[in-house]
């Protein structure tokens, strides 16, 4: 069983570094590639309700769109 989920991006340094350090605890998340899989609608509102955050709180701000 997965030990819940990392929304991965495997350009990012940020990225790659946090799924390394989750594995290094030795938990083994659930890797969705969010360019590849973009999560629904209603899968941002909630993870944006967990978090406590909007939309633009979490939007990348140093990236060409």
């Amino acid at each position: 069983m997965a030990d819940g989920i990392l929304y991965h991006n495997p350009r990012c340094s940020k990225s790659r570094q946090a799924l390394e350090l989750l594995q290094a605890e030795g938990l083994s998340p659930q890797v969705v590639e969010y360019l590849k899989t973009p999560p629904d609608a209603a899968t941002l509102k909630k993870l944006l309700g967990q978090l406590g955050l909007s939309a633009r709180d979490i939007l990348r701000r140093k990236e060409a769109a």
